[in-house]
Parts: C-alpha cells; structure tokens; sequence
C-alpha cells in the first residue's frame, strides 16, 4: 500500500536582482535551502530588455530553463543559438564547458524558471549538449475529468514519459489544477523532492500542508506517493525530484566540481581558454552586445 510524502520545510522565495538587471525569486541556492541532492539551485526569474544574463560560464552540471511568459533568445561560443517561448523547455548539459548569454527577447517582460541540477562525477567533463523542446512537443496529459492536467518536463506521470534524456533519474512535472480537485502522484522513496508554487493555493503531502504562490516545499524520503487537494481555488505548481548523487557538492559561482581542486582547474582552465574552454578567448555573444549598445 503508497503512503503519501509529508512536507519537511517550506521556504518563501523572496525576490532579489541577479544577473544585469534581472528579478528572481531563489529557494533552493540560499542559506535557507542551500542544496537538495542533486539539484542545486532553483530561480524563478523576470527579466526585461535591456536587462539579462549575458556572457557567463559553466562546468560540472546542467541548467534548465522553462519559460512561463515571453521570450529569451539564447546564445554560446560553439555557434548554438536559439529563442524559447511560453511553454518551451531548453536542457543544457553544460558538462566540460560552456560560454554563453541568456537575454530576453521582445518588448514584454521573460518569466520563467531556471533549475541547475548537478552532474556526476562521471559526467562532469562530458561535451556539452542542448535538449530543446517547444511547448507543442511535450507530452501532456490530464485527469479523467480533464481538472487536472500536467506537462512531463521529465519522468512519468499518469502513465505518459518524458521526450528528455537525463543523466540520472528525475521528474519535473507542470501541475495546473482547478478548484476542488486531488490527485497523487507516484515518486520514489529514495528520491530528494520539492514543489515549487507558482499560482493558487493548495494542499499538500499527508499532512495538508498549505502552499501559497512562491513557495517551496520540501517533500520527505518516506513515502512513495505526494498527494495534493484543492480547495476553493485552481492552482499551479512544479514538482521536482531526483535520486540523489551522493558525492561532495563544491560550488564556485558558475562551477560546480566535486573537490577545491577541482574549481581551481576550472577557474584556470576558464581564464587560459583550455580543456573545453577554447572559444572562450575573445568570444563575445551578439545578443549581448546587441542589448549592451541600447
């Protein structure tokens, strides 16, 4: 018999400046919840032109973004390039090494969320690669009553699988839920899990936990199921989990490696344009410098 998954913490995202003008809301990445193996940072991010995330680095794990509202036009130093809208789902392996610019693209403000998950020790140093998904091409799928509907970003829910390869096993699921509607979705036991509330209200886990939007919500090792109850209000919320890599977390900025000597490398290999770094000498994005110049 599932026993549903209680609530262990919950953390109310705060909003803060990041990047070049940019707005997030940071739960996971703060000394409130600094990581939850294997994820190590979760931004709920508004930006408007000329404000952005320009030329920026990265080694040792992987960033998704998943856009909620507008548009950001992407850019790096191996000649990728692209624009993801509303919906759309970018899956960045930035592995060895990676140099590249994030900026909103059009007149309305870009929302969104921004999920790094940390690699392997084993993959850390693999090239780099992009999974792109427009919002047409991921899978979907609702209740019998069609009041509960849920986009697979990554996992399974309702017996419908993701389209995206992952180096370990992760569910990051889209829940929009009209008023007074449940639901139970199947997560390991052993899996490290959270909700992350974007609209509404809801209940959540064994308890009931309340959740208000901009919320995170930590979810226990024990059980194998996450119940969730609406009651007078619809509501929309990710729920992220993954097994745990179970191996030192050591963060600088940008890179995350397993040991300080590791970092170093990384910081020297960045700076002598080396091992995964050399297009990184002289690179400058055009988008970037497209929205610098405004």
């Amino acid at each position: 018999m599932s026993t549903s998954k209680k609530i262990t913490k919950v953390v109310v995202s705060t909003e803060q400046p990041e990047g070049d003008g940019a707005r997030v809301r940071r739960s996971i990445g703060t000394h409130q919840l600094r990581n939850l193996d294997p994820f190590l940072m979760l931004d709920e991010f508004s930006v408007r032109k000329p404000a952005g995330f320009p030329d920026h680095p990265h080694r040792g794990f992987e960033t998704v973004t998943y856009m909620l509202e507008g548009t950001v036009a992407h850019e790096d130093f191996a000649g990728h390039r692209g624009r993801i809208g509303p919906g759309d789902l970018q899956w960045m392996t930035a592995g060895r090494g990676i140099v590249h610019a994030e900026m909103p693209d059009g007149n309305t403000a870009a929302k969104g969320l921004q999920l790094w998950v940390n690699l392997p020790k084993s993959a850390k140093m693999v090239p780099p690669k992009y999974q792109e998904l427009l919002d047409k091409d991921v899978p979907k799928v609702s209740s019998q009553d069609g009041g509960v509907r849920v986009k697979v970003i990554a996992g399974e829910s309702m017996g419908v699988k993701a389209k995206v390869s992952t180096y370990i096993p992760i569910y990051y699921l889209d829940f929009d839920m009209d008023a007074n509607k449940s639901v139970e979705q199947a997560i390991p036991e052993d899996y490290t899990g959270f909700i992350y509330t974007l609209s509404g209200s809801a209940l959540f886990g064994s308890e009931g936990t309340k959740g208000e939007p901009h919320s995170t919500l930590v979810l226990s090792r024990g059980g194998s199921t996450i119940r969730v109850e609406t009651k007078d209000q619809s509501a929309r919320f990710v729920l992220i989990a993954g097994k745990p890599i179970g191996e030192p977390i050591v963060q600088h900025g940008p890179f995350v490696m397993n040991d300080s000597r590791e970092i170093y490398q990384a910081m020297l290999d960045y700076q002598m344009g080396q091992n995964g770094f050399e297009n990184a000498a002289g690179w400058e994005s055009t988008i970037a410098r497209r929205y610098r110049d405004l």
